[in-house]
């Protein structure tokens, strides 16, 4: 997300929310309406521990009513942050096997090392598990590119496709 501040007549600040578009796959899709379930499941429990915490008295040293509150905080940011991530979604279509594009599946042959990746969106990534985001270096030097094709890393690392499903 992007803000800009923006003078209205009355000259006043208005603080404007410019909303991006986060490319998502349908697995992408469901794992984050899975952990969004999950956060608004934990919810009550939360609750429970600072009402808990609450009744020992004195909130300022309390460290249990801290904790809870911290904890009640992280959830509550993370199920905004998936909830926003769910409005602005655009699901990844099944890319064509001819062109390396969103949600293709692509192995590569990088430094005498073959290696299969999942173009997927920023939000999805997890280089570690083979799922790269398009924006990444790899991923931006994949981009349109056949099997067969030659690629060039910002590090100067040279590949080549090998296969697109």
């Amino acid at each position: 997300m992007r803000f800009y501040i923006d003078k209205n007549r009355a000259s006043r600040y208005i603080l404007r929310v410019m909303k991006k578009t986060v490319s998502l796959t349908k697995d992408g899709k469901a794992e984050l309406e899975k952990e969004l379930e999950e956060l608004i499941a934990q919810r009550p429990a939360i609750a429970e521990r600072i009402a808990t915490a609450r009744a020992f008295g004195d909130l300022s040293e309390n460290e249990e009513y801290s904790s809870a509150r911290s904890e009640q905080k992280q959830v509550e940011n993370r199920i905004l942050e998936i909830e926003e991530i769910l409005k602005s979604a655009k699901i990844i279509r099944s890319a064509s096997h001819d062109k390396v594009a969103m949600g293709a599946t692509v192995t590569v042959s990088l430094g005498g090392k073959k290696n299969t990746y999942s173009v997927v969106g920023a939000v999805e990534a997890d280089p570690l598990n083979g799922r790269i985001s398009d924006v990444s270096p790899l991923g931006r030097a994949l981009m349109g590119k056949k099997v067969g094709d030659e690629f060039e890393l910002p590090n100067g690392n040279k590949g080549k496709i090998v296969e697109i499903s």
